[in-house]
Order: C-alpha cells, then sequence, then structure tokens
C-alpha cells in the first residue's frame, strides 16, 4: 500500500510540474496547463478515496 501511496504522490508532483513548464513555454495560449491541472485534481482525489477505502476496510492502521 506504500507503494502505491508514493506513487500517486509522484504522479501528483510529475503532473505539477509539467503544468509549470506548461505555463512557462505555452505562455497561456494553450490549455495544456489546465489539462495537467485537472490530472492533478484526478490524481488527488483518488488518492484521497484510496486512503479512506483503506482506512474503512482495515488495510491501513487507524493510529499510526
Amino acid at each position: 500500500m506504500k507503494i502505491i501511496v508514493i506513487l500517486f504522490i509522484l504522479l501528483i508532483i510529475g503532473s505539477m510540474a509539467s503544468a509549470l513548464f506548461f505555463m512557462v513555454r505555452d505562455k497561456g495560449n494553450s490549455t495544456r496547463t489546465v489539462r495537467a491541472l485537472t490530472w492533478r485534481v484526478v490524481f488527488s482525489i483518488a488518492l484521497f478515496a484510496m486512503l479512506m477505502l483503506g482506512f474503512h476496510f482495515g488495510m491501513l492502521p487507524g493510529k499510526v
């Protein structure tokens, strides 16, 4: 489970980096920045839902 969480965090950071790259390179004339930030939101929601389901079904401990 830890590997999946780390993978999602890396995907979120990667999509933020690509959004920054597209924002600087395209100078606001493209929708690629919005698309990259949309993927960041999708990855963040998926990570949150996965963590909530993991806690609910007992796959993750409640206290650390």
